[in-house]
C-alpha cells in the first residue's frame, strides 16, 4: 500500500507497458483494480461514478477539444462567468489568440497548435479546480518552452491540489515531491527524485544516467532542493491511497 498526501506533486515513470496509464484508467474507474483506491479514506468503488470523476481533472497526451465555441470547450457545463473564463485564458497566455468566447473551434481544433490546445485543456482544468489533477504525458508533443510554461502554471495554479504526472522527461518531474517507479505493472520504488538518484539503481536512475553531465548536474541540484522542501512540508488535508495487492497491468 502507498499513500499520496493531499497537495503532493507525484511523478510516475516506467518503461512502456509498466502500468503508468493503468493508474489513470483505474482512478477514473475505466477498469477494475485488483486492490483498492481510497480518497480521503473512502473506497472509490463506494463513490458514484459522477461524483468520483467530478473530483478529477485530466490533461492527456492528445488534447481533447469539443466541437462548438471556445466557451463550450472551457466551460462545457456552463457554470462559470465570462470574467472567470477570460481570467483562465489569461493565465495560460492565450488571450491574444482568442478574440471571443463565441469563436468557433474548427474540427479537432486544427486552428490551434498542439501546444495551444494543451493550454486550452490547462485553462479548462484551472476553471474546474478539482482536488486531483492528472497529466498523462501532457507535454510529450509540445516544445520545451510550452512544457516549461505548463509546469510553472501547475506550480502556481495547482499548488494546493494533488498532481499526478506521467512523464517522459525527467526535467518535468525532477522537482516533484515524490516519484512512483513502475515496472511490469508493479510498484518498484516510491521516493523523492533526489533519493532515487542517490540510491544509484532502478529505472529512474537509469533514465537519469542517460542524460548529459551538464543536465545531470542541473537536475540533481533541483532534485536536492525539492527533497528538502518535501521534508519540511506536511500535507495532510486529503489523501489518495492505493491499497494492498493493487496491480497495474497495461
Amino acid at each position: 500500500m502507498f499513500k499520496i498526501n493531499g497537495g503532493e506533486k507525484i511523478g510516475i515513470v516506467g518503461r512502456t507497458g509498466a502500468g503508468k496509464s493503468s493508474i489513470i484508467t483505474t482512478l477514473f474507474r475505466l477498469m477494475q483494480p485488483t486492490g483498492t483506491i481510497e480518497i480521503d479514506g473512502i473506497d472509490t468503488e463506494e463513490i458514484s461514478l459522477a461524483c468520483l470523476r467530478k473530483q478529477l481533472s485530466i490533461i492527456p497526451q492528445e488534447p481533447v477539444l469539443f466541437s462548438g465555441n471556445i466557451r463550450r470547450n472551457l466551460d462545457p457545463f456552463n457554470e462559470k462567468s465570462d470574467e472567470e473564463i477570460w481570467n483562465a485564458i489569461e493565465k495560460v497566455e492565450l488571450k491574444s489568440k482568442i478574440s471571443s468566447l463565441d469563436s468557433l473551434v474548427s474540427e479537432c481544433g486544427n486552428d490551434f497548435s498542439v501546444g495551444q490546445k494543451q493550454l486550452i485543456c490547462m485553462a479548462r482544468a484551472i476553471l474546474r479546480k478539482n482536488r486531483i489533477l492528472i497529466l498523462d504525458e501532457a507535454t510529450a508533443n509540445v516544445d520545451p518552452r510550452t512544457d516549461s510554461f505548463i509546469q510553472e502554471t501547475i506550480r502556481t495554479e495547482f499548488n494546493d491540489c494533488t498532481v499526478l504526472t506521467i512523464a517522459h522527461r525527467l526535467n518535468t518531474i525532477i522537482d516533484y515531491d515524490r516519484v512512483i517507479v513502475l515496472d511490469k505493472g508493479r510498484l518498484m520504488q516510491f521516493n523523492t527524485p533526489y533519493q532515487l538518484i542517490q540510491q544509484g539503481n532502478g529505472i529512474f536512475y537509469e533514465l537519469f544516467q542517460n542524460l548529459t553531465t551538464e543536465i545531470k548536474n542541473e537536475l540533481k541540484q533541483m532534485a536536492k532542493m525539492a527533497h528538502y522542501r518535501h521534508i519540511k512540508n506536511d500535507r495532510t488535508e486529503q489523501s489518495l491511497i492505493i491499497g494492498n495487492n493493487y496491480e497495474l497491468i497495461d
